[in-house]
Formats: C-alpha cells, sequence, structure tokens
C-alpha cells in the first residue's frame, strides 16, 4: 500500500518522464470554477469529504498556501510540506487543478520575535505591531531573505508537481503606508537618480525654496513625515508603486526560475487601483487576477464588476483571473451581512466571463470558525454542509462544463477609453477642490456601463497608445506631461472624440502649476483659456439644454472659461457664473472636444457621453439601458458572444436586435432580429452568433 509520501514521488516521477507537459505556456479550453481552499484552518480532519463535494458540484479549480508560511516553516529553517503535499495530491487524483501561492503577505511568529525590525513603521511614530497580516516592511532585507528562502524551499519541492498550474505571488500587496528607515533610504536614492544627483534641479522642479524648504546636501533630505510640499507627496505616492511592482516582480523573477513552461505565474489585488501600478507590476504575467467584492441584493448592478475588469483587462491586454470574490457575507465582524439572493451568484459568474476573465474563485471553500475572518463566509457555512450557495455554485457548474469552451478566452475590441492618472488621483487628494469625490473615474465608469457603451480603462501615466480608440473620457488630468497632452490634441487633430473634465493640463508631472493659460498645452484642442476658477454651490444650466430631470446639474467648482474657437453648450443659470460657458465643444482638425467646467451630475454626465457616442458613431445597443446591460466579445472560433444581462428583481421582455442569427446557449434556442426574450430576475441570456 502506498502512503502519501510514495504518492507524490510517483507524481513527480510522472511529470518528469513525459516533458511535453512541459511545452507550451497554460491555455484555457475551459472556464476554470472555484475556491480559495484553507483544509489547515478546518476543525477536523475532512480533507477526502471536501474533495467529494467538491467533486459533486463541479468545482475545478483551487487556491492554496498564500497564507501559510507558519506551517511551511513553524521554526526559523524548519521546513514541513507533508501536510500540503496531501492535500494537493488528493486534488491532482480528484482531478482538481491547483494554483499555489507563495505565503509571504503574513510573516510567521518567529520572525516578529527574532527579527522585529521587519514590522512596517508608519509616518509620525506609528508602527505596525504582530497579530495580523500585511504588517511588514517589503524593503527590509531581512524580510526579502526569509521571503526568498521560502518561496525556493516550496519551488524546489512543487515545481513539478502535475496538480499545480499555476502560482500566485504574495497576495493583494499595496505598499500599506510604509515609512521604515529601508524604505525611506531607497525613496531617496530613487529620487537621486531621477535627478541625475542634481539638487539644484530638484529645488527648481519641487519649488523647495518656498518655506526655505530648498536642499544643499543630500543628508538634509527630509522624511515624509512632516511633508506638505505636493510634488514631493506625489513622487512618494509614485516610489511606493513602483516598490510594490519591483516587489512582486523579484517574486516572479525566482518563480520563473523553477516553474514549468506550462504553469503561469499571477498576483491578485484588490480593486484598489490608486495603490498599484498595475502596468509594471503585471508586466512579467499572462494572467494577472484581482479580487473584486461587491453589492448584492438590492444593490447587485454588475459596475463593480465591470469596472474592475475593464482595468485588469487593458493592463493584462487579454484575459484575466478573478481569484476571490463573494459567495456569502463579506465583512470582519457580524454588522453588515448580506448573502446574494437567489440567482444572483450564478448571474456574477457570467458578469466576470463577459468582461474577459478566464476563471473565477470565491473566497473561499469554507467559512472559518475563528480568528478576523469568521464572518467572511465561503460557499459552505459554519456548518460545512450543502446550501442554498454551494447548489447554485452546483448548477453553475453544471452550464459551465457544457458551454464554458464557447466562452472562454473572450477578446473584446472597444471603441472607447477612460485616461486613468494615479498621478491626477494623488495629485488632486493632496489639493482637493471638494469634500467629495475628487477624481471621478469611477462615475465616468458608470455612465458608460448605464448606456451598454463598453470600455477599457487605460493607464496613462507612462504615456500609453490609445491612437486605436474613436473615443475618449478623460476624469481631471490634474498631472500630466506635456508629452501626454501632445498626444491627446493630436488624438483629436486625426480624427478622436475627447470629454474631458475640469482640472486638465493643470500641473506638470512634478505636480507644479504651469506658469502659462490653463489649460496649458491643450488650449487648441479645447479652444479656449482661462484664469479664474472657484468653488460653487449646485446650480441649474440655463435653459436646460439637455432636457435633464434634475435641473441642478453642476457644482463644487466652475472654470471661468474664454472661448477662443469653442462653442458653448451651456452656461451656469446665475448672474455672475452664467457669464462664462459651463460646457464647450471645439472642433480642431478632423475631431473634437467637449470640455465640463464644472462637476456634472451623474445626469448631465450620461447626457453627454451619449450624445458624443452618437456623433462618434459608437454601437450603444440602440433602446437597451441600465437595468439591462449589453457585454460582446470574440470567443476562440471567432464567433461573436453576447451578453444580454439583467440587473433587476423584475422580469425584463427586450428585442433581439442584431441581424446576425444566435443561438441562445443556456437554452439551445435559435434568435433571430427581432425576435422578443424575456429575461427573468437576476438572469442572462447568451448568445453565439
Amino acid at each position: 500500500m502506498k502512503t502519501e509520501k510514495h504518492v507524490i514521488s510517483f507524481l513527480l516521477i510522472v511529470s518528469l518522464l513525459f516533458p511535453a507537459l512541459a511545452n507550451a505556456q497554460y491555455k484555457f479550453d475551459n472556464v476554470l470554477y472555484g475556491a480559495a481552499y484553507y483544509h489547515e484552518y478546518m476543525p477536523a480532519d475532512r480533507l477526502d469529504k471536501d474533495i467529494q463535494m467538491m467533486k459533486d458540484c463541479g468545482l475545478s479549480v483551487v487556491r492554496v498556501g498564500e497564507s501559510s508560511w507558519g506551517l511551511f516553516e513553524p521554526r526559523e529553517g524548519e521546513f514541513e510540506f507533508e501536510w500540503m503535499d496531501r492535500i494537493i495530491d488528493k486534488m491532482h487524483q480528484a482531478n482538481i487543478k491547483v494554483i499555489l501561492g507563495t505565503p509571504t503577505y503574513a510573516i510567521p511568529a518567529w520572525m516578529a520575535e527574532k527579527h522585529p525590525e521587519v514590522l512596517a513603521v508608519y509616518e509620525r511614530g506609528g508602527k505596525a505591531y504582530y497579530g495580523t497580516r500585511q504588517n511588514m516592511d517589503l524593503t527590509n532585507p531581512t524580510y526579502l531573505f526569509y521571503s526568498e528562502r521560502i518561496i525556493r524551499k516550496m519551488m524546489e519541492h512543487y515545481a513539478n508537481h502535475p496538480a499545480i498550474i499555476g502560482y500566485q505571488v504574495d497576495n493583494e500587496a499595496t505598499a500599506r503606508g510604509t515609512n521604515n528607515h529601508d524604505f525611506f533610504v531607497g525613496f531617496r536614492s530613487y529620487i537621486k537618480k531621477k535627478f541625475d544627483n542634481n539638487l539644484d534641479s530638484l529645488n527648481k522642479a519641487w519649488g523647495l525654496n518656498y518655506w526655505s524648504m530648498n536642499i544643499h546636501s543630500w543628508e538634509e533630505f527630509y522624511t515624509r513625515d512632516g511633508v506638505t510640499n505636493p510634488s514631493y507627496k506625489n513622487e512618494w505616492e509614485r516610489y511606493g508603486r513602483k516598490r510594490i511592482a519591483d516587489f512582486l516582480n523579484w517574486q516572479v523573477d525566482i518563480v520563473n526560475e523553477y516553474k514549468r513552461k506550462d504553469q503561469f505565474v499571477t498576483h491578485c489585488f484588490m480593486p484598489a487601483f490608486h495603490e498599484i501600478d498595475q502596468v509594471e507590476s503585471f508586466r512579467q504575467m499572462e494572467y494577472p487576477a484581482i479580487n473584486p467584492y461587491h453589492s448584492v441584493q438590492d444593490g447587485q448592478n454588475g459596475r463593480a464588476i465591470s469596472y474592475s475588469g475593464d482595468h485588469m483587462r487593458t493592463v493584462a491586454k487579454g484575459n484575466y483571473l478573478i481569484t476571490e470574490t463573494n459567495a456569502q457575507t463579506t465583512g470582519w465582524d457580524a454588522r453588515y451581512q448580506y448573502p446574494p439572493y437567489d440567482n444572483q451568484l450564478r448571474q456574477n459568474v457570467y458578469s466576470h466571463l463577459a468582461s474577459g476573465a478566464n476563471m473565477v474563485e470565491y473566497w473561499h471553500w469554507h467559512s472559518i470558525h475563528y480568528g478576523q475572518e469568521t464572518y467572511w463566509k465561503g460557499i459552505l457555512g459554519h456548518d460545512l454542509e450543502p446550501n442554498r450557495i454551494y447548489r447554485e455554485f452546483a448548477a453553475t457548474a453544471k452550464e459551465l462544463k457544457n458551454i464554458g469552451s464557447k466562452l472562454v478566452n473572450l477578446k473584446k475590441k472597444n471603441d472607447v477609453a477612460i485616461l486613468y492618472s494615479h498621478d491626477s488621483y494623488y495629485g488632486l487628494r493632496f489639493m482637493p477642490y471638494t469634500h467629495g469625490d475628487n477624481y471621478p473615474v469611477e462615475m465616468i465608469h458608470a455612465s458608460l456601463y448605464n448606456m451598454n457603451i463598453e470600455t477599457d480603462i487605460v493607464h496613462c501615466d507612462k504615456v500609453s497608445d490609445f491612437s486605436g480608440y474613436k473615443m475618449l473620457v478623460i476624469p481631471p488630468l490634474y498631472i500630466a506631461t506635456d508629452e501626454l497632452l501632445e498626444k491627446i490634441d493630436a488624438f483629436v487633430k486625426n480624427g478622436g472624440k475627447v470629454i474631458m473634465m475640469y482640472k486638465s493640463g493643470y500641473c506638470n508631472e512634478h505636480s507644479a502649476v504651469r506658469a502659462m493659460l490653463a489649460p496649458g498645452p491643450l488650449r487648441k484642442a479645447c479652444g479656449f483659456y482661462y484664469q479664474e476658477n472657484s468653488t460653487i454651490g449646485w446650480m441649474e444650466l440655463k435653459d436646460n439644454p439637455f432636457g435633464l430631470d434634475n435641473k441642478r446639474a453642476i457644482g463644487e467648482i466652475m472654470e471661468f472659461v474664454i472661448p477662443e474657437t469653442a462653442r458653448p453648450l451651456a452656461y451656469a443659470d446665475h448672474p455672475f457664473f452664467g457669464k462664462w460657458p459651463v460646457i464647450t465643444e471645439n472642433n480642431y482638425g478632423k475631431g473634437s472636444l467637449v470640455y465640463i467646467a464644472s462637476y456634472p451630475t451623474q445626469e448631465l454626465l450620461e447626457k453627454i457621453v451619449r450624445t458624443e457616442a452618437v456623433k462618434a458613431g459608437i454601437i450603444s445597443d440602440g433602446e437597451y439601458k441600465f437595468p439591462i446591460i449589453v457585454k460582446k466579445g470574440t470567443n476562440d472560433k471567432g464567433r461573436t458572444i453576447r451578453y444580454i444581462f439583467n440587473y433587476s428583481p423584475v422580469s425584463q421582455t427586450v428585442a433581439y436586435n442584431y441581424a446576425s442569427k444566435g443561438k441562445e446557449l443556456l437554452k439551445n434556442k435559435t434568435l433571430s432580429e427581432g425576435d422578443s426574450i424575456m429575461i427573468a430576475p437576476w438572469d442572462l441570456v447568451i448568445v453565439e452568433e
């Protein structure tokens, strides 16, 4: 009789005898559907029962190991893998695929006790203590030494295991406000390199003569704690994003030394996009991942799923993974427990796939009986028995087994992009103009989403290529290089359509205001200039030119726009502020630019976006609007896949408005143009044309 230890040895020999396993990158031939799994958290040994339940419900993939450094290395230099060998071996025997995580985001107790210097220090003397996760300084050399050692030990042990299809490096990484000495020294070295060791250039670019903060030696370079200078603060945020990218790419480099060619490397982020340089962090990952948690019950609308997917798909330049999302309830306590209504779990799976996901995993398989996340419930509740969510998972898995091969590897080509700027987000956070949303990118995304205009979200701080789009929608681009602004100018001149919001073009890349008439290098494309702006209350537009139901349409800020070639579209209904147009349109070259010189309501923004999208000839699926949401893409066979969602608690009847005949995949029914479709509450139709 073979022991479990012998089983893994046999599996490793098999993988070495059949090198074809390692000849190609991992390719998805069907959607993967599963959950994170932590047998080490179970109150009793039930591995065999869990795996049988997984097989019974059609689960195809698990993620393991990312939180368990203290078990892999319970004492310094002592490594124990047999407990995980048993889990992975049994998963393989059950034909369940495995993603193995490097456990570096939760350090073991022995490290904190022996090396307290690895714990994070925050601004103004705050510090991290042991007793939680993500409490370390990622730049600390001691932490990095131990991290590299555990990664190498794990890869040496597991790289050839045939169950493992990929590796997740770390987990939900961010800079987390780290302000340790090592972090600061690294920042100072980064600034020295950026300014070619020239303090005169630094003093001038950041305006450090102000308040006598100019520096005459690098020893005088002061820490972040008391800094008020926006240029320093914005560069500090850039450095934090860089350090996360460096840390993740460093881990990927180590994993790549060991992994097979048919395995991938990923990292999962929360959709706190402001804190991460996604492009640089994911540059070595074929399938980056994200962990979107979102409203359900009456708040289910698919927007957060689409928003996270539109970021991730653009970064990946293709498909991506969902490594965590809602199963039952979420929360670090029991105050906000909102399990999904019937059919919402299933609808959300297809919502992810419609944006380009190739895998959907829940956090997690079972609910934990202790610890901070006791009430962040998994597919199974605390009783660990089949339940309503488990049955809905099983029904969805059965559907995916039948049609998933037609949905996986969805390719999307959108006509519209939102330009996203980390620098502008932080620049406006450090110099806010309102008590509300300083950087309304989600508001813009919601406007497009509600009208069924699919979009990409293009990260533009490091100038990107957006020439292939028909229309750009730009949140306040407060901080930007001349190069980026010149590319936007060229985009309009060459026939593109732009909708741009206030504050754009105001500051250069150092967060310093340009010494020229606003909007700086955008003046010709915008067709106006301005010299003043004012904080304002909420106002109506004169004569309500956009036919708004809620006539109070603008507020917070208004720029006193003086048109040169631009045509006014709307004025504030006010005896003083009504002297200047608040919305303008400028024909420039072959294209046009609409500028919004105040903070608009959602309704006004949607009216503007819809008008410009129609002018640009962008297909927005006719009369469909929220709660009917339509998404499309092309599958591996070159066929159009069209999803039609009903994000509401009542049945909706819509017409099939497409010339090509299609097959309704879930009902195996043919649809022709003009056919009526009834979509049940929290349901969808999937059509292959």
